[in-house]
């Protein structure tokens, strides 16, 4: 059998953004405070009996959220040309993150983004 570890952290950012062409109220200017939830994965733990440290998750994470952070996201490429909804902003935590986290024995597996305390996505790949 297989070892596997399920790893995840919370933390969040805040930002403005608005859908465009949205038929809606969220065509307009609006922030939220994001929420966002990393998933990973390890095989195998390290001396310490660690699969990943959890302060070094968050480290990588914010790295990522940095350049979302306190910003109108629609002026934040690709968000210049696509809308930042927020299945398009899991995706893109989880595309920059994966760059940064996976490893031989750590696997990023999932991106959840709460857009408010009621509604969220979540993105994986196979």
């Amino acid at each position: 059998m297989t070892k596997r570890y399920s790893l995840k952290i919370l933390t969040d950012f805040a930002a403005s953004h608005s859908l465009r062409n949205y038929p809606g109220a969220c065509q307009r200017m609006h922030g939220h405070n994001w929420k966002v939830e990393v998933e990973a994965v390890a095989s195998k733990l390290d001396e310490l009996g660690i699969g990943i440290d959890f302060k070094q998750m968050k480290k990588m994470t914010n790295r990522v959220l940095d350049k979302l952070d306190h910003y109108h996201l629609n002026d934040i490429p690709p968000f210049t040309e696509i809308n930042p909804s927020a299945e398009n902003i899991a995706q893109y935590i989880f595309t920059e993150l994966q760059k940064v986290m996976n490893s031989d024995t750590v696997k990023l597996s999932a991106i959840t983004v709460w857009e408010t305390d009621r509604a969220c996505v979540r993105y994986s790949e196979d």
